[in-house]
C-alpha cells in the first residue's frame, strides 16, 4: 500500500510527482477530449510564464499564467516535451492523445514545487493510469507496448485487449463487440478523420499497422465530441517526422509449416462434415520507413511503404463440390507530412491506400473426399482504398485554439470472375443485367435421400461460393469537414464543434449464374412410417436476387461540453451534442431524415485526497446511431427478390440445374418482401414519426494507487437500448387498416412496400398507396400491433489492474456481464446476418415470440492480462492472456401454423388442406419441434482459453537490430465458438443434421517470426 499520510507540504509535492508520472501514458481526458491531439495543464505562480518545446520537432509555445494559478497548453501533437516556469524548474512530459498532462509548478498548499525536479519519476508505463481529468472508459496503447506484447498486429487485436471488449461473430470479419452492442456499431478514426466504411459499418479503413503511434480505445464515457456510436471509438494517431533522421525495415513472417491445422468438423451423429487436415495458410508482411525534417523545425515527414502477402489452401467440406485457394495482397503505403507554420499555426497532411487484392481459385472436388481436380475458375475481389485529410490548428490566443479538418475517403467493395475458359463474369448494378456463369446448387436433403440419388446435387462450374456476386463498380466515399474550438474561461474549459460528414456508396449485387437453386425433401408422413418409408419425394426452389443504387447519407452534428473545475479537486462535466441524419435512395430521393437528435452527456471526476492517488468518477450519456446507406439498396431502391417451388425429373451433371420444372401452385413466382425490380415512393419507406436509434449509458467507478508502481480500478456500467430501428414486413396490419375501411388492397405496388422501417414497439405512421392508384394514405398502426419494444440492456462490473517496474509491465482486467434482450442491434450472429438496421428480427410479430434472453455478445466472464518482462538489456519475454466463458446458443425452427397440431407434434405435409401450415420465414422462430425454446435457454458454448508468448532479442553489438518470435495459442486449444443454431428444415420443418455443427472454432497455433532494423 501507499505510505502513510502525512499532510504536509513535502508529501504533496511527492503525491504531485506520481500524478506527474501517471499522466505519461494517460487514459484520455476530459480536459483535452481530442481525438488527434494531447494537452499539457498545471498549476504555477499567477504571472509566471510557462514554456513548452518539443526538442524533437522544435515546436515550442509560451503562455502567461492566469491570475488563478492555472495554465493550459491545448491541442499538442503527440511525443515528448520540455516544461520550463520563468520562476526556475522544468518539467519533462509525455503527451498522448486525450491527454491532459500534469505539469505542476506549485503545490495544492500554494507553495513552491520546484523541488520536484529531483523526485524521480516512476510509473511512466501505466497503460491505465490514474487520470483525475477523466470521466471516460479509455486504453491507450503505444506502439512501443504493442511491439512488446504477443498480439496480432491489426486494429481489432489491440482493442480486445481492452476491458469490456469482446470478439464478434466470425460471420462478419475480424470485428469487436464493446459493452454489449454489436459489432456494427463502433467508429474508428485516423488522426481525426473518420475511417468507418459506413456502407453496412461492418469494415473499416486499415492504416498500414508499422504507421501506428497510438492506438486509444474508448469503450464508454465519452464525450459529446464523439458520437454515431453505441459501441465504442477507436481512435488511432500515426507516427510523424522529428529533426533527427529515421529510417527502418522489418520483416513479418508466420510460416505454414509451424501452424496447426483446424479441427475437423463433426456433426452431432459423429458424421465427419469437413475435413480440415490438408488446410495450410502461410502471410508475409515487410514494411520500409523513413521519417526526418525536410526543413528543420519547421517541416517535417514520415513515409512507409508495407507489403502483405497471404496464401491459404481451404479443402473444407466433404459434401462440397468445390475447394479454393486464394492469395491475398496488401500493397499499402503512408505520408504524413507536419508543417509548423509558426509557434501558433500548424498544418498537418495524411494519405494513406490500404487496397487489399484477393484471388480465390476454385477448383473441383470429389464430394465425399478431399481432393482437388480441375481448376474451374477465380473469384477476384477488391476492397479498400485512399484517403487523404488535412487539418488545421490555430492558437489565437492563451486561451482559445481552433482547428478544421477536411478529409477524403474512398473504399472499394468490387469483385468479379474469371472462369476456366476465359470468360469475364461481372454484374454493374442494372437490374435488367444477366448475369453469367454457373447458379449456385445447394442441397439440403437427408443424408438418406442424397444417397439414394447418388449423392449430394451440385454444380460443377459455380465459382462464387454462393455468395451474392458484388457489383464490379461497387465503391463506398466519405467527404468529411469539421471545426473544433476550444476555449479556457476562468474554471471552465468550452469545446465546442461542428461535423459534416457525407457517405455516398454505389452498390448492387446479383447471384452468380442468374439464381440460385435449392434441393430439399418433403415426407408426406412425418412421424407415421418414419424417415425413409418410401413416399418421400424432392422438390426444388429457385431464388432470384438483383440488387443496384448509388445512396447516400448525409449527417451534421453540432456539440458543446464545459469541464469546470468546481474546486481543485472536483470537475464536473456538461456536454450536449445534436445529430442530425439524412437518407437518400438510388434516385436521390429523402426517405429518411431526422433533426437535431438531442444528446446531452453528464460526468464528474473527484480527487479525494487531492493527490491524485485516489479518484471517484461517475458519468452518463446519451448516444444516437444512424441508419447505414445499406438500409436503402432493396428496402427503398429498385430490387427484385423473387422465390419459386418446382418438381422436377433430373439434374443436369454439370451445372446441377434441375431438369424437367414443374411449378408447385399456379400463382407463379413470390415477390418477396414485395422487391419486384419496380422503383419505391420514398415517402412510403419508413414512419413519419422515426427516432434514430438511441442508447443511454451510466458508469461509476473508482481508481486508485496501491504502490507507487501498482493501481487498482473498479468500475460499474449500465447500458440501455431506448429506441431501435428496423424494419417490419408484415403488410398485413395495413390490410386490416384497409379492410376496415372499405379499401381494395393492391400488393405490391411502389406505393406499398412490404417491408419499412419503423422503431419497434412503438406507434408507426405510414404513408402507403393502398389502392395504387396514386393516392397516398397516412395510417397509423399500434406499435403491439407491429411488434413489442426494442430492448437491450448490458451490465458489467470491470475490475482493472496496472503495473509499471524497471523491467516489468503488467496490465489485467476481470469483466463480469450480461447482455439480455430480444435484439443484438444492427445484425444478428444468432444467423449471421449482416443486413445492418434491417435483420429479420422483428419483420413479423411472430418472430419476436420468445426472443427475449442471452444475446449473442453475452460473455459472462472475461479475463485479460498482458505484459512484458526484460530478463537483460538485450532479452525480453511478453505473454497475452484470455479465459472467457462462452456464449449462449439457440434451437431456431419453423413455425407451424396449423391449429390442429400439438407442440412436440413434428410437422405434416403442405398441402391445400392446410394440415401444415408454416410461417413463410421458415425456420427463423425460437422453437422446435413447435415447442418454444426461449433465447439463450439452449445451451452455452464451452469456456475458452488462449495464451500467447513472445521473446525478443536485441543483440548489443548491433543497435537497432532485433529479434523476436510469437507463438500464438500456445497450447493449441480449439474449443468450439460458434454453431450453426438452425434445427429444422426451412421448407419441410424437419430435423436438420447439421444443427449444433462447429461453424467456428479458436485460431490454431501459429509462429510469427520477426526481424528489424532501425537506424
Amino acid at each position: 500500500m501507499v505510505a502513510k499520510t502525512k499532510i504536509n507540504a513535502m508529501h504533496r509535492m511527492k503525491r504531485t510527482t506520481l500524478a506527474l508520472a501517471l499522466g505519461l501514458c494517460a487514459a484520455g481526458g476530459v480536459q483535452a477530449q481530442s481525438n488527434t491531439a494531447g494537452a499539457i495543464a498545471g498549476r504555477a505562480n499567477a504571472g509566471d510564464t510557462i514554456t513548452i518545446t518539443n526538442p524533437n520537432t522544435g515546436f515550442s509555445r509560451t503562455i502567461t499564467v492566469g491570475s488563478d494559478g492555472a495554465f493550459r497548453f491545448s491541442a499538442l501533437p503527440t511525443g515528448q516535451y520540455t516544461v520550463t516556469s520563468s520562476a526556475g524548474g522544468s518539467r519533462n512530459v509525455s503527451v498522448n492523445v486525450g491527454v491532459a498532462a500534469n505539469a505542476d509548478f506549485v503545490s495544492r498548499s500554494g507553495g513552491s514545487a520546484t523541488t520536484l525536479d529531483a523526485v524521480t519519476v516512476v510509473g511512466s508505463g501505466f497503460v491505465n493510469p490514474i487520470d483525475v481529468t477523466s470521466v471516460e472508459s479509455t486504453t491507450i496503447l503505444t506502439s512501443e507496448q504493442i511491439a512488446r506484447i504477443p498480439v496480432p498486429r491489426d486494429t481489432t487485436s489491440v482493442a480486445l485487449l481492452a476491458p469490456g471488449t469482446v470478439r464478434g461473430d466470425a460471420a462478419f470479419g475480424n470485428l469487436a463487440s464493446f459493452g454489449g452492442a454489436s459489432v456494427a456499431e463502433n467508429q474508428y478514426f485516423v488522426n481525426g478523420f473518420n475511417i468507418t466504411n459506413s456502407f453496412r459499418s461492418l469494415n473499416f479503413s486499415q492504416v498500414p499497422f508499422e504507421a501506428i503511434q497510438e492506438q486509444q480505445i474508448k469503450t464508454g464515457g465519452y464525450g459529446a465530441e464523439f458520437g454515431r456510436s453505441l459501441g465504442g471509438v477507436v481512435n488511432q494517431i500515426t507516427k510523424r517526422g522529428t529533426n533527427e533522421f529515421h529510417a527502418g525495415a522489418n520483416v513479418f513472417y508466420t510460416p505454414e509449416s509451424l501452424t496447426s491445422n483446424p479441427h475437423n468438423v463433426y456433426l452431432t451423429n459423429g458424421t465427419l462434415r469437413a475435413d480440415n487436415s490438408r488446410d495450410e495458410t502461410w502471410n508475409a508482411t515487410t514494411a520500409v520507413w523513413a521519417s526526418g525534417a525536410l526543413i528543420k523545425d519547421r517541416l517535417f515527414a514520415y513515409g512507409l511503404v508495407q507489403y502483405g502477402r497471404t496464401e491459404a489452401e481451404a479443402w473444407g467440406n466433404i459434401l462440397a463440390p468445390t475447394n479454393t485457394s486464394t492469395t491475398t495482397k496488401n500493397p499499402n503505403w503512408l505520408l504524413k507530412m507536419d508543417w509548423n507554420i509558426t509557434d501558433n499555426s500548424l498544418l498537418e497532411f495524411t494519405a494513406f491506400s490500404d487496397k487489399q487484392k484477393q484471388d480465390a481459385d476454385t477448383y473441383l472436388n470429389t464430394v465425399g473426399r478431399v481432393d482437388r481436380k480441375n481448376y474451374i475458375g477465380t473469384l477476384h475481389s477488391e476492397q479498400g482504398g485512399e484517403n487523404y485529410v488535412l487539418k488545421y490548428t490555430g492558437y489565437f490566443t492563451d486561451n482559445f485554439t481552433l482547428s478544421a479538418l477536411a478529409g477524403h475517403g474512398e473504399f472499394s467493395r468490387s469483385q468479379s470472375i474469371k472462369t476456366a475458359n476465359g470468360e469475364n463474369v461481372s454484374y454493374n448494378g442494372n437490374l435488367n443485367q444477366p448475369v453469367g456463369g454457373c447458379p449456385f446448387i445447394l442441397d439440403v436433403r437427408p443424408a438418406y435421400r442424397r444417397a439414394a440419388t447418388g449423392g449430394a446435387y451440385s454444380s460443377q462450374c459455380n465459382i462464387g461460393a454462393g455468395a451474392l456476386l458484388q457489383a464490379e463498380n461497387s465503391k463506398d466515399t466519405r467527404d468529411q469537414f469539421r471545426l473544433d474550438a476550444e476555449w479556457q474561461l476562468g474554471d471552465h474549459l468550452f469545446r465546442f464543434g461542428y461535423d459534416l460528414d457525407d457517405y455516398e456508396s454505389v452498390a448492387g449485387q446479383a447471384n452468380e449464374g442468374g439464381r440460385l437453386w435449392r434441393y430439399s425433401t418433403v415426407d408426406p408422413t412425418p412421424g407415421v412410417n418414419g424417415a425413409n418409408s418410401g413416399d418421400e419425394f424432392d422438390i426444388v426452389r429457385e431464388q432470384i436476387t438483383t440488387s443496384g443504387a448509388k445512396l447516400k447519407v448525409k449527417q451534421r452534428a453540432f456539440y458543446l461540453q464545459d469541464s469546470w473545475n468546481i474546486t481543485d479537486n472536483f470537475i464536473a462535466y456538461l456536454g450536449v451534442r445534436w445529430d442530425s441524419f439524412e437518407n437518400l435512395n438510388g434516385s436521390g430521393q429523402t426517405y429518411v431524415k431526422i433533426d437535431n437528435q438531442f444528446g446531452p452527456r453528464l460526468g464528474f471526476s473527484w480527487d479525494v485526497n487531492g493527490d491524485s492517488t485516489f479518484k471517484l468518477f461517475a458519468n452518463a450519456g446519451r448516444y444516437a446511431l444512424p441508419l447505414t446507406p445499406s438500409v436503402a439498396l432493396r428496402g427503398a431502391s429498385a430490387s427484385l427478390f423473387t422465390r419459386q417451388n418446382f418438381n422436377f425429373t433430373s439434374v443436369d451433371p454439370i451445372t446441377g440445374v434441375p431438369l424437367g420444372l414443374t411449378p408447385r401452385g399456379t400463382t407463379g413466382p413470390a415477390f418477396i418482401n414485395g422487391e419486384d425490380g419496380r422503383g419505391k415512393n420514398p415517402a412510403t419507406i419508413a414512419s413519419k414519426t422515426l427516432d434514430p436509434q438511441y442508447q443511454d449509458e451510466y458508469i461509476i467507478g473508482f481508481q486508485a494507487a496501491l504502490t507507487d508502481h501498482l493501481t487498482l480500478g473498479a468500475r460499474g456500467i449500465f447500458r440501455e437500448l431506448k429506441q431501435a430501428i428496423d424494419d417490419n414486413c408484415d403488410y398485413t396490419a395495413i390490410l386490416e387498416y384497409a379492410e376496415a375501411n372499405g379499401l381494395d388492397p393492391v400488393i405490391p405496388n411502389p406505393g406499398f412496400p412490404y417491408c419499412r422501417m419503423f422503431n419497434p414497439g412503438e406507434d408507426a405512421v405510414f404513408v402507403t398507396d393502398i389502392e395504387a392508384d396514386g393516392t397516398l394514405r397516412t395510417i397509423t398502426i399500434p406499435g403491439d400491433r407491429l411488434s413489442p419494444k426494442a430492448k437491450r440492456t448490458y451490465s458489467a462490473l470491470e475490475i482493472f489492474v496496472d503495473g509499471n517496474w524497471d523491467r516489468f509491465f503488467l496490465q489485467g482486467s476481470y469483466t463480469y456481464a450480461k447482455s439480455k434482450g430480444n435484439t443484438e442491434g444492427g445484425v444478428k450472429s444468432d444467423i449471421g446476418q449482416a443486413d445492418t438496421n434491417v435483420t429479420q428480427d422483428f419483420d413479423y410479430i411472430e418472430l419476436t415470440e420468445n426472443t427475449y434472453g442471452y444475446l449473442p455478445n453475452d460473455r459472462r466472464h472475461s479475463l485479460k492480462l498482458f505484459g512484458n518482462y526484460e530478463i537483460t538489456e538485450e532479452w525480453s519475454v511478453g505473454g497475452n492472456l484470455l479465459i472467457q466463458s462462452g456464449r449462449p446458443y439457440n434451437c431456431i425452427g419453423v413455425l407451424d401454423r396449423d391449429p390442429n397440431r400439438a407442440p412436440g407434434d413434428p410437422p405434416s405435409l403442405p398441402a391445400p388442406d392446410g394440415t401444415y401450415n408454416p410461417h413463410p420465414y421458415g425456420a427463423s422462430f425460437f422453437r422446435c419441434n413447435n415447442i418454444p425454446v426461449p433465447r439463450g435457454t439452449a445451451g452455452r458454448l464451452p469456456w475458452t482459453s488462449t495464451f500467447d508468448l513472445n521473446i525478443a532479442y536485441r543483440p548489443s553489438f548491433a543497435k537497432g537490430l532485433q529479434f523476436k518470435v510469437d507463438v500464438f495459442n500456445l497450447f493449441d486449444t480449439q474449443k468450439v465458438v460458434a454453431v450453426n443454431e438452425i434445427a429444422e428444415d426451412q421448407a419441410s420443418g424437419l430435423p436438420v443434421e447439421t444443427y449444433l455443427a462447429p461453424v467456428t472454432f479458436q485460431a490454431p497455433r501459429s509462429v510469427r517470426f520477426m526481424v528489424q532494423y532501425d537506424f
